[in-house]
């Protein structure tokens, strides 16, 4: 049997909420889960942890279906999706919880999905968007874990509806009050939800039309970031500022991206490199990160569904602490 020096620390840890204070002196670990597994049945998942600079596999055979990585949520647990459709699952990889979130309102395919964090552990899921029978779902469901059940909580424009539903990839950031979401509709640009009134705002991209890659991520200071490029070695890491503008507040290398709390891991396929980016004192440190080829000895090929498959990947601080969210199951 082996364990991770940092087991302890796991164990008595209470991770700050997704969006809340960094835990300075203590970075996140990065979870990659592939997209497309070979066959039925969970898909890899594999754990860097900084500090050791070590890759590790953690077997999520505990679920017995397919799921999609979506978000991390509160206290160190993930939000993933089954298959396509809209039931969520929320789960702690580390102890092996889980627990199916009850049926949409109106259930959909595919629609766009964010978390907002709220004190003690609690949140609330947003669902806008999706696909039904008789076209793009209008309605958004917001789900409340202290209730632990859905609302309507108003209406999405038909537009905002398409394009959350199929130009979105479920990266969602929460800003000042406002859940965001990227689109690639034609040319980039972000889609915003305010939490309090329901309303609905969109912004341009910078170099919308110019842009070959781009995603959000959030800041040290809270603000919203986007981090893109165009085609060139290098991209850049915008700060969106009021009134709508966007300024430049770093330079990157760019393939794919994932971030939050002031840090920013490029990827692309798992047996690629990562850069690693993190916001300090203001300016923007990286270093490099080797691909995971093998673990324990085990080469990446020989792992099913492994090899050159496409990432999703979050940022959290695992914990072994229970959750509350795990007390009853839901139907």
């Amino acid at each position: 049997m082996a364990t991770c020096r940092h087991w302890r620390a796991c164990a008595v840890s209470h991770p700050a909420p997704r969006g809340g204070p960094r835990r300075e002196g203590v970075f996140p670990w990065f979870l990659a889960v592939c997209n497309r597994a070979a066959g039925a049945g969970s898909p890899p998942c594999f754990v860097y942890v900084p500090e050791l600079r070590r890759w590790h596999i953690l077997p999520l055979d505990f679920l017995h279906f397919s799921v999609r990585l979506v978000s991390p949520v509160a206290a160190g647990l993930l939000l993933c999706r089954l298959g396509t459709g809209g039931r969520l699952l929320l789960c702690n990889p580390f102890t092996r919880q889980h627990r199916l979130l009850p049926e949409l309102m109106t259930p959909r395919s595919s629609p766009a999905v964010g978390v907002v964090a709220g004190g003690a552990a609690s949140f609330k899921v947003f669902v806008a968007g999706g696909a039904t029978a008789g076209g793009y779902e209008p309605t958004l469901e917001v789900y409340d874990s202290k209730l632990g059940s859905w609302r309507r909580a108003g209406t999405t424009p038909a537009g905002f509806a398409v394009r959350l539903t199929v130009w979105t990839p479920n990266e969602c950031v929460v800003a000042g009050g406002v859940v965001y979401w990227m689109t690639s509709a034609r040319a980039y640009s972000v889609m915003g939800l305010e939490v309090a009134t329901g309303a609905w705002r969109e912004v341009k991209a910078p170099l919308a039309e110019r842009l070959q890659w781009a995603a959000l991520v959030e800041r040290r200071s809270g603000q919203l970031g986007l981090v893109g490029g165009c085609g060139g070695a290098e991209g850049r890491v915008w700060e969106l500022v009021e009134g709508d503008e966007w300024v430049v507040v770093g330079e990157v290398p760019a393939e794919a991206v994932r971030g939050r709390e002031g840090e920013v891991y490029l990827y692309g396929e798992l047996g690629q490199g990562m850069a690693v980016g993190r916001e300090l004192e203001g300016r923007w440190e990286w270093e490099w990160v080797d691909g995971c080829f093998s673990v324990l000895g085990a080469e990446l090929k020989a792992l099913p569904g492994a090899a050159a498959a496409p990432l999703k990947g979050v940022l959290l601080h695992p914990t072994l602490s229970p959750s509350f969210c795990f007390l009853h199951q839901d139907p």
